[in-house]
């Protein structure tokens, strides 16, 4: 199938390109251009849970609750400074000015300098607020706000220290942060990624070629986040998580794609066989590594939150675009270069063959951990489980100012309000109360046994239509799970309690996360197993590959725990250590587990190519290596680029993905893929392609690398009038310099040839 497409594509080189291009384009300029005006700051929350409804009941009965969207905190250096009466007036004229200017976004001005109650003032008068609603629900409340901010933010009056704080302004802030985020990939990683590629390839067309894929395959995945918008919820952080996955991977596939075909070049084939011979082999593995890590990202769908769904829908398609242009776009655009793909070099450069490939330092890698195969074996997987260790540490929450940089305004002031006032929390939670009122006194004394809350419930709604509510502090965040178990647990006769607000809605996602965790890891681990069966064409393979993600996954987050939760090197990074999302960690699961699948792809694909042709094992493995190890390490650094321009956020939440992407990368394109995959495999023996018969016909034979490849592979990789042409098992011969023991016809009924030590240290 995959030969065929590579005829096509040299058949239409002239017109695939522009229509596919084209297409992109277009979808970006009707939809993608809209994004910003359709995502959702919503959607952190399980739909299905009790905070929900309870917040429901609420919002039906009184309308939503919007006393703490906006706060205005105003800070004197004396006592009773901020009862002056000259600052009193100043403010509340201000205020009266912003709200008759915006009467369509502010829905309310409650104000301790306007008449309000002497509690919004602090017990010595040197610090009081005002609180602003704005209307509207969901997005309109921050688009309101929005509106209002730059009139907001000019208010001052001499000798006070003017504040905002509040939960759409932190909103607010999290969300520019997540533009920011957007905005320094487009400035900063697509150069530093353009220039890494010129010094990998050495050329300037051939290091264009991954950049155009990576461009083309964000500005199509922005039109497809755009649809999508219209008919369900998009989380405006999945934008920063598409821009992220989806630069990094298009450039690896087009990485890929493009040191194949330079290869085939170099083998002096003609175009049009090299074409083919580079959509058989790299375009399949492309579609199946895309395939794979779609597979892993699907498993978000799982989730009910609506932030998980946003990002795998929108990392979903920023992978399924960057693999369609690998395969789709760039074999037609090799077939009109051809040799000319290395035109624009910055140096003079002498195409390598596969003889020259294998006998390089990448060659000698698995050589000397497959000398050392149970040292390698057992120091690597030591290693790694020592810093999956720190993970028994890790510890949840919820987004709040925390996120945001420690000297960022809006978390400064916050933080100031919610010393200053600790009664008056703008994360309350809230218990609301339905059936019999006459139980609301019940309910009220029993609340208020629980420990931990900053302040005695308060009745923040009173009774109407059979509903009331009643909101309290938790004065401690790390004790939010405790406090909302104890409120679930108050009964009372003739009444229905249901537990509300910021606090039981982060402690309910958390749970969310524990009961369907088992399920996305069950499901990824399933289905990759299967799809790597496709493509191997065994059984063991796919087992190994499952174990030494996990593996990896778990050294990620360990050293993710220390980081973000034990505070090491949070001073050099610019955070504050704290709990992690639930929804952030399932998140960085899913896309580690895919990354890793995604190089043990590039990497074994190579190894059973090699194996289908009559290698043996442990030539396989070296001819694998060798041929994708420089590769891989190209890869990995240009991911690790895109990734540390994130790695740069102001969002914490967001430094967590970068993070956990970069440290999974050195991990995974250097130990793992280098060391500990040619060490187990060496072990492993024949073992590595048992399977039973049946999926090696039904299997391999159809969908993997045994599908007959051009003649001028299979007779060595040059054309086979070319001088100097190698054959095949004559250059894999030459990987020890001393021929190994001949591969047998059916290398599974023969028993396994003994690895001989002194041959490959000579």
């Amino acid at each position: 199938m995959f030969s065929a497409w590579g005829d096509i594509a040299f058949r239409w080189r002239r017109i695939i390109p522009v229509v596919v291009i084209a297409a992109i384009v277009a979808l970006f300029a009707i939809f993608g251009t809209q994004l910003g005006q359709r995502m959702s700051q919503e959607g952190w929350d399980d739909p299905h849970s009790q905070s929900t409804r309870a917040a429901q009941i609420e919002e039906d009965t009184f309308g939503r609750d919007s006393r703490g969207d906006v706060i205005l905190l105003v800070s004197t250096d004396k006592p009773n400074g901020a009862m002056d009466p000259q600052i009193r007036d100043a403010i509340t004229r201000q205020l009266r000015e912003l709200q008759a200017a915006h009467p369509d976004n502010i829905a309310s001005v409650t104000s301790f300098f306007d008449g309000g109650p002497r509690q919004m003032a602090s017990a010595d008068g040197s610090t009081a607020f005002a609180t602003l609603g704005m209307r509207g629900v969901k997005e309109d409340v921050m688009n309101n706000y929005r509106v209002i901010e730059p009139e907001l933010r000019s208010i001052s009056v001499p000798g006070a220290t003017v504040e905002i704080a509040g939960a759409t302004a932190v909103s607010d802030s999290l969300d520019q942060g997540m533009t920011e985020d957007v905005h320094r990939a487009e400035i900063f990683a697509l150069p530093a990624v353009g220039l890494l590629l010129l010094i990998v390839f050495g050329g300037l067309i051939a290091a264009c070629m991954p950049l155009l894929v990576g461009v083309l395959s964000i500005g199509g995945s922005m039109g497809v986040l755009a649809i999508l918008a219209q008919y369900t919820q998009i989380n405006v952080f999945a934008q920063s998580v598409v821009t992220l996955l989806g630069l990094g991977l298009a450039i690896d596939y087009g990485l890929f794609m493009v040191s194949r075909f330079r290869e085939e070049m170099a083998e002096d084939m003609p175009v049009r066989q090299a074409v083919r011979n580079t959509t058989a082999t790299a375009g399949k593995t492309v579609v199946f590594s895309a395939a794979m890590v779609a597979v892993a990202l699907s498993g978000l769908l799982i989730f009910p939150q609506a932030f998980l769904k946003s990002v795998a829908f929108g990392a979903m398609s920023a992978v399924a675009l960057a693999a369609l242009l690998s395969v789709a776009v760039l074999p037609s655009i090799f077939a009109l270069l051809g040799p000319n793909i290395d035109k624009g070099a910055l140096r003079r450069r002498t195409p390598r063959t596969r003889d020259e490939v294998v006998n390089n330092r990448w060659g000698k890698i698995p050589t000397f951990a497959m000398r050392h195969a149970r040292l390698v074996t057992l120091a690597v997987v030591a290693g790694l489980i020592a810093l999956t260790l720190p993970i028994a540490g890790i510890k949840f929450g919820g987004i709040n100012e925390t996120y945001l940089p420690p000297k960022e305004p809006t978390r400064v002031a916050q933080a100031h309000f919610n010393e200053t006032f600790p009664q008056f929390r703008t994360d309350p939670v809230k218990l609301v109360i339905t059936g019999s009122q006459g139980a609301v006194g019940t309910v009220y004394q029993k609340a208020n046994k629980v420990s931990g809350l900053t302040g005695p419930f308060q009745v923040s709604r009173p009774t109407k239509d059979g509903v009331t509510v009643l909101s309290a502090g938790i004065g401690e965040r790390k004790d939010y799970e405790r406090v909302v178990a104890d409120l679930e647990n108050i009964r009372v006769d003739g009444a229905q309690v249901l537990v509300a607000g910021t606090p039981a809605m982060e402690v309910e996602s958390l749970r969310a996360m524990v009961d369907k965790l088992p399920w996305m890891l069950a499901y990824i681990v399933a289905v990759s197993f299967v799809l790597m069966a496709l493509i191997f064409g065994s059984l063991i393979i796919p087992a190994k590959a499952v174990i030494m993600n996990i593996l990896g996954a778990g050294a990620t987050l360990g050293m993710l725990t220390l980081l973000f939760v034990d505070g090491v090197g949070s001073g050099l990074f610019g955070y504050t250590a704290g709990p992690l999302m639930s929804p952030v960690l399932v998140l960085i699961v899913a896309i580690i587990f895919g990354l890793s699948t995604d190089y043990e792809v590039f990497l074994v694909s190579r190894m059973v190519e090699a194996r289908a042709h009559g290698l043996s094992t442990d030539k396989s493995i070296r001819f694998g290596t060798a041929t994708t190890g420089g590769i891989i390490t190209a890869a990995a650094l240009i991911m690790i680029v895109v990734c540390g321009a994130f790695g740069f956020s102001n969002i914490v939440m967001m430094k967590y993905i970068a993070f956990g992407m970069v440290i999974a990368l050195i991990l995974d394109a250097t130990i793992i893929r280098m060391l500990l995959v040619p060490a187990v495999m060496h072990l492993l023996r024949e073992d590595n392609w048992w399977a039973p018969q049946w999926v090696h016909r039904l299997l391999s034979q159809k969908v993997g690398h045994n599908e007959p490849l051009p003649v001028a592979i299979a007779s060595g990789g040059r054309h086979e009038h070319a001088e100097g042409a190698v054959p095949f098992q004559e250059l894999m011969e030459r990987l020890g310099r001393r021929p190994e023991l001949p591969p047998a016809p059916q290398p599974a009924a023969l028993p396994a040839p003994d690895y001989d030590e002194e041959r490959h240290h000579q």
